[in-house]
């Protein structure tokens, strides 16, 4: 496999494992052997990228093993984000978009619906704790029939 095909598989798996330790987090079901598994994961592919781009061991240091859900989806969100530019990410985001939308359609919709949108966002923010609470408090009843 060449060089640039590899890093583009590794940086996606980099891009999932933060998708998924902040999912965990976030819900509270974050237990230390996913956060371990992150953590593991980033390290292997900091490992692997080095070999592939010696400058990286520069910028990048591997994460301690008890490290946090959080910790680690950060980390694998930054090392992702130090290849944006070399695979053109930003200009695919740019071209989609472009194609997709109306930027001037959008720009209008943002300026008069941006507030709402962000109070949504805090709204579900402040929730998320009292829905995941439910959750576990569903899933540990025995004898409840679910929904």
């Amino acid at each position: 496999m060449n060089r640039k095909r590899e890093m583009l598989r590794l940086i996606r798996v980099l891009q999932q494992t933060a998708r998924m330790a902040f999912q965990s987090e976030w819900t509270g079901s974050g237990a230390s052997d996913a956060a371990s598994l992150c953590v593991d994961r980033h390290n292997r592919i900091l490992s692997r990228l080095r070999e592939l781009d010696p400058d990286l061991s520069t910028v990048f240091e591997p994460l301690g093993q008890d490290s946090s859900l959080t910790a680690a989806a950060i980390a694998c969100r930054q090392l992702a984000s130090y290849y944006e530019e070399e695979f053109g990410w930003p200009s695919r985001w740019r071209q989609a978009y472009e194609t997709a939308c109306d930027p001037t359609a959008f720009r209008e919709f943002w300026k008069k619906s941006a507030r709402d949108l962000q109070d949504l966002g805090e709204y579900m923010r402040e929730c998320a704790g009292e829905w995941s609470r439910r959750r576990r408090a569903k899933a540990a009843a025995p004898g409840e029939p679910s929904a």
